[in-house]
């Protein structure tokens, strides 16, 4: 469409664009949620920001700005056509209190049409505000700003909380927003009214949405809403697909982000490209593998460490690795080549997101070892499957059993909507639910798994297990060694999980050691406090935390006297006495080199 861009290009020409105007570039938070038990991962660029919203103030100040890794794959199944994905990253600028409508909106068509940041022209600009509700006004405000921009009159469509009212979810942060589309056709649709040849609601591709910049200035609470204490902004603008529509690229893999992956995949392939593009399930089986290896390294690479397992976050992994495992098969792609090709998106992101390079040796070793598991089941797996489906077919039947189903799961490790795509492939269903019932007691632990890493509440029982896991951190350390650091906690108002790493079994009296001395300390009163620095300073001191390099501003550290430092965003209690008396009860693996204790407080 216009110059062009490389997503590191996108990527630094954005970010630097809001830190000449007072933003702070923070790195990406991890795709693992700290406190949001509501998503298995990251999945917008405003979960790791909720609190702020609220008004607890942000360790960089008012403005920040960051591009945030993002996963989605509640449409998985969408995966192949030319914009969807399961890996993202969203740009993103924030204010907290600070500016409002007419700073946000003015920056965003500034960086859209100056000729050094994305050189659009402002015809080719349409935009939606909110029309108004029973609860909220029309937003003229956003309609004045942007016609003294220099936007249509006729550019500017008022449309329905429907289309321009942007929430976290059913209750929590919302507002109003006004959404940025370029104009990609410059007429109306061969299909439909003037009337509906709109941004927002054309159903044809003729508008695509930029950006989106929302006023986040109320809470849902209860079916009602509440003004925060402070007017918000939050904007939204995904990379790969602006990418793409700036680059005039069909699809999102034929963009930088994705261009040297699809490659080395053809590579190791059986089809040359022009062979693929020109199979439709080809090319749609490039696109996945391309995808998913992308998402995977990711995953694997992130601060937060996650393996394939059953559970939770490994479970989405395990679905990402052993789909691609069968995608791969089409294309004549070896998997021990898909996983090699891990490489390429390392060599593409590894600047921007350095801990890819860090975690390199862990990546190509999960990515392995899972292959490996799957492999070892899959041809036994098929043609099991397969013969259940020759015998319902031979029946008359077209729905394949829930307890069939299980089996593909509990014998060959096939996810349930691995087992629904092959048998659709074939033109049979899967009793899903029946399939849940075999599974009742795995499904609950899953869902329990779902809270993972974090506190699952702000109640007064889920702060006081937060700052238990602080000690236990501490009395690990003491106990074991300082080769002990945490690697993910699950918090709610009735216990605690943490994950650590140790190469071994602790033993009946290590576990008590770690028990009394939290007790101890409990006892001792000691007060928490929290404590805002730069990060050197923090590092210096001995803070325990995950640490990006490229970020030098000021942290978030939670100091208990001297028998704890680390970084953490809070909340806690005020003094150890308020925990209560602390209880192991089990300790256990939970990975190779990992460790697991869940404890109580009464």
């Amino acid at each position: 469409m216009i110059n062009k861009l490389t997503a590191d290009g996108l990527r630094s020409r954005y970010l630097r664009f809001f830190e000449e105007r007072g933003h702070v570039v923070v790195p990406s938070a991890s795709l693992i949620p700290d406190r949001d038990p509501s998503v298995l991962f990251t999945t917008a660029g405003m979960h790791p920001l909720v609190p702020y919203f609220f008004g607890q103030p942000h360790p960089a100040g008012t403005r920040i700005v960051d591009c945030q890794k993002c996963v989605r794959t509640n449409d998985i199944e969408e995966v192949g056509d030319p914009t969807h994905l399961t890996f993202f990253e969203m740009l993103g600028n924030w204010s907290f209190g600070d500016y409002f409508k007419k700073e946000s909106i003015t920056w965003s068509f500034e960086f859209l049409t100056r000729p050094d940041c994305l050189g659009i022209d402002p015809k080719d600009i349409w935009v939606t505000v909110f029309a108004g509700n029973d609860a909220t006004p029309r937003d003229d405000e956003s309609k004045e700003i942007w016609e003294n921009l220099g936007i249509f009159p006729e550019h500017i469509i008022f449309l329905d909380e429907e289309h321009n009212w942007w929430a976290v979810g059913a209750e929590g942060p919302c507002g109003p927003d006004t959404e940025i589309f370029i104009d990609l056709g410059g007429r109306p649709c061969d299909d439909e009214g003037p009337e509906d040849c709109l941004p927002g609601l054309c159903k044809n591709s003729r508008f695509f949405e930029i950006w989106n910049n929302v006023f986040m200035t109320f809470e849902r609470r209860d079916g009602e809403l509440f003004p925060l204490p402070k007017k918000n902004v939050d904007t939204g603008m995904g990379l790969e697909r602006t990418l793409a529509v700036l680059n005039g690229a069909p699809t999102v893999y034929e963009t930088t982000s994705f261009s040297p992956i699809v490659a080395e995949l053809i590579k190791r392939s059986s089809y040359d490209r022009d062979q693929i593009a020109a199979d439709p399930e080809l090319t749609r089986a490039l696109r996945i593998i391309a995808d998913h290896l992308r998402t995977s390294v990711f995953i694997l690479g992130d601060q937060n460490e996650v393996s394939p397992s059953n559970q939770g976050q490994g479970y989405v992994l395990r679905r990402l690795i052993r789909r691609s495992v069968r995608f791969a098969q089409h294309l004549g792609v070896k998997p021990t080549d898909w996983v090699s090709a891990a490489q390429s998106v390392i060599d593409v992101y590894g600047d921007a997101y350095p801990e890819l390079v860090q975690h390199t040796e862990r990546i190509f070793t999960e990515l392995t070892a899972e292959q490996e598991r799957f492999e070892r089941t899959l041809d036994r797996g098929t043609v099991r499957l397969n013969r259940e489906l020759r015998a319902l077919a031979e029946s008359g039947q077209a729905m394949l059993s829930g307890e069939a189903a299980f089996h593909m799961y509990d014998t060959y490790g096939f996810p349930i909507e691995f087992t629904e795509e092959l048998a659709a492939e074939q033109g049979f269903s899967v009793d899903v639910p029946g399939y849940e019932r075999y599974f009742a007691e795995h499904r609950e632990r899953s869902r329990s798994a779902a809270a993972a890493s974090g506190l699952a509440d702000d109640s007064e029982e889920s702060v006081r297990y937060h700052t238990a896991t602080h000690l236990t951190h501490a009395a690990l350390r003491k106990v074991l060694g300082e080769h002990v650091l945490q690697k993910g906690s699950n918090i709610t108002r009735e216990r605690m999980r943490f994950d650590f790493s140790h190469p071994r079994a602790m033993t009946k009296d290590e576990v008590s050691q770690v028990e009394d001395l939290v007790n101890q300390w409990i006892a001792e009163e000691i007060p928490v406090h929290r404590e805002l620095m730069p990060q050197e300073q923090a590092r210096k001191e001995g803070a325990i935390g995950l640490f990006d390099e490229k970020y030098q501003g000021t942290v978030s550290t939670y100091r208990i006297g001297d028998r704890s430092f680390e970084f953490c965003g809070g909340p806690h209690v005020g003094n150890t006495k308020e925990i209560g008396r602390f209880h192991i009860t089990k300790e256990q693996s939970c990975g190779a080199g990992l460790r697991r204790i869940r404890a109580v407080i009464d």
